[in-house]
């Protein structure tokens, strides 16, 4: 279980770097750009892809290039919902995405759900509803985007993280190429994907490099990287044990992200959001049954 602590350590702590981030004025888009050649080198040299049959024919393409577009566009999604939102309601949602890939298995791929699956599916929701922050401020220090960034935010980042891990299922799922050679493609994709829109920004928007983004996105990077790492070996060292690493990690991660948001950051939550709290930490309970 220490395998399991350890990712939950590296997720809370990608959470953790994204906030203070901001409050040392660190350009946010470079930095979540530089997570990923870090998450190429780690990949490649932990992972060890197989490219000796990796063909364009034989190869997921679609999945690729949606992944490697989708990964870095909703790590900023992440980043403004922290800003936002908080770490508390952002992890929530980040981790009761988790529901989306199973409604897309009842309702779209007709399979029949257990009646306790269904259930826990049914709480999961009510949490995600419960945690949003959805009233409006009417301090005019915070702006249109700050009012409506509350409850919007994690809501896509609800329904991005669950796109992403249905899309993850299919190349665990694919026979093709190998799981951790796919996951190598769509880290050196998303690294194209974010330095195409750094050299947009800096020639269009005149951005400037920014030598703290490059650091700080070294160190997310690693982090980012440890919680992929640490959660594969988890589920290698427990592989009779599935449901233990799967609700360790989800319930892990609401928790120390709520105790890191609270007491470190001072976020406040009203009744409802903490509801949403215990919410969502039984859902993932029931769903792991």
């Amino acid at each position: 279980m220490h395998l399991v602590l350890l990712s939950v350590l590296c997720s809370v702590t990608v959470s953790v770097i994204i906030k203070l981030a901001r409050r040392y004025s660190v350009n946010t888009i470079q930095m979540i750009a530089w997570n990923y050649p870090v998450a190429v080198l780690l990949s490649y040299y932990y992972l060890k892809p197989n490219f000796d049959n990796l063909t364009f024919d034989q190869a997921p393409v679609t999945t690729y290039v949606i992944l490697g577009l989708l990964l870095p566009s909703l790590f900023v999604i992440i980043a403004a919902s922290i800003r936002y939102t908080g770490i508390v309601r952002t992890e929530v949602a980040q981790r009761l995405s988790l529901f989306i890939p199973l409604i897309a298995a009842f309702f779209i791929f007709n399979e029949h759900p257990a009646p306790i699956k269904l259930s826990g599916v049914i709480v999961g929701l009510i949490a995600v509803v419960c945690s949003i922050r959805w009233h409006h401020t009417n301090s005019l220090s915070v702006n249109k985007v700050g009012r409506f960034g509350s409850w919007l935010y994690p809501l896509i980042v609800f329904f991005g993280m669950g796109v992403i891990d249905i899309l993850f299922k299919h190349l665990a799922q694919y026979q093709g190429v190998s799981y951790k050679t796919s996951i190598f493609v769509v880290f050196v994709l998303c690294t194209l994907t974010s330095f195409l829109s750094i050299a947009y920004l800096g020639v269009i928007k005149k951005m400037r490099f920014s030598l703290s983004g490059t650091l700080w996105g070294i160190l997310l990077g690693l982090f980012n990287f440890g919680n992929i790492i640490f959660y594969m070996r988890a589920h290698q060292a427990l592989p009779d044990n599935p449901s233990v690493v799967f609700s360790g990690m989800n319930i892990g991660v609401i928790i120390v992200g709520a105790v890191t948001g609270i007491f470190l950051f001072g976020e406040k939550l009203s009744i409802l959001n903490k509801v949403g709290l215990v919410l969502a930490i039984i859902s993932v309970l029931i769903i792991s049954l």
